[in-house]
């Protein structure tokens, strides 16, 4: 009897406990609760998913919550699809907006046809690896190393490597996300606007004859883009040609034209460099041997 008495005091207890953090559960959830606009899980739903951070966002999530609060425009989503952003639009009540339009770009023209080894790389087959490794065989120390790092993250397929080793951006495909600058070790990819046509397609900052005994291509830091563009658009820097990105819309086709090495472009199309008249002509299609054997 004794024993029966003790487990419905412990049920009492127990039930009067359970009562109590029920109660105490429901008043910290009225108290705590935070109200969220139901349109953030909507737009959401139209986003692409990739959570690639190409907006600026941390991901899809974060977009839609910036997009539903105003902050953000649909247009600034460039994985989506102009119907997705116009859908998008739709169900906030504003306008998809427009952004300035960015691509990959890669500074280095050195492809195993015209850039030359010291050493021929027999390691793990990524750029990181082959970097630690004597610097990957290179003979210019800061030249792509052609093993694809840069293809193997881009979740959009936008790049692919040539036959001479070197990635070669698909513009449509391109979201500008950012991926292959994180993962190139040399740091040769940057994201630009499509506007800007002018670009130096190198990184190599030894002397003139010592950049072109490396690579063919090599600016040779000669100084004659930096005479016939705009003052102050181009400068000599460590023996490299450097744009200065503030006066970038001052760039011309002209600038390019007596660049003997080729190493400074302009981009008639977002994926078509076109080479100065003075530019050598490499119609070499095989790889450059080793420059010890």
């Amino acid at each position: 009897m004794e024993s029966v008495s003790t487990l419905a005091v412990a049920g009492g207890f127990m039930a009067a406990l359970g009562i109590f953090l029920a109660a105490m559960l429901a008043a910290a959830n009225r108290k705590l609760y935070v109200w969220e606009d139901p349109r953030i899980g909507e737009v959401e739903d139209l986003l692409p998913k990739s959570n690639c951070g190409a907006c600026g966002q941390a991901g899809c999530r974060a977009f839609a919550e910036k997009a539903v609060d105003g902050e953000v425009v649909p247009a600034q989503c460039t994985v989506s699809s102009p119907k997705q952003r116009e859908d998008i639009a739709n169900l906030l009540g504003v306008d998809a907006g427009s952004i300035e339009r960015k691509i990959a770009r890669l500074a280095c023209g050195g492809g195993r046809h015209v850039a030359f080894l010291r050493a021929r790389y027999a390691g793990l087959k990524t750029c990181r690896a082959a970097t630690v490794v004597g610097g990957g065989g290179k003979e210019c120390a800061w030249g792509c190393l052609g093993l694809g790092d840069c293809v193997s993250v881009c979740q959009f397929g936008a790049l692919a490597l040539d036959a001479h080793g070197l990635p070669v951006v698909d513009a449509e495909k391109c979201t500008a996300c950012g991926d292959c600058v994180d993962a190139c070790p040399k740091g040769l990819f940057s994201i630009e606007s499509v506007k800007h046509a002018l670009w130096v397609a190198c990184k190599n900052r030894a002397e003139g004859d010592v950049a072109e005994a490396a690579c063919e291509v090599a600016c040779t830091a000669c100084g004659k883009c930096v005479a016939d563009a705009a003052p102050d658009l181009i400068r000599i820097d460590q023996n490299l040609a450097v744009i200065d990105p503030a006066r970038r819309d001052q760039a011309k086709r002209s600038d390019i034209e007596r660049c003997a090495s080729g190493a400074i472009v302009w981009y008639a199309t977002p994926d078509r460099p076109i080479k100065g008249m003075a530019a050598r002509r490499i119609l070499r299609t095989n790889d450059l041997p080793l420059l010890h054997s």
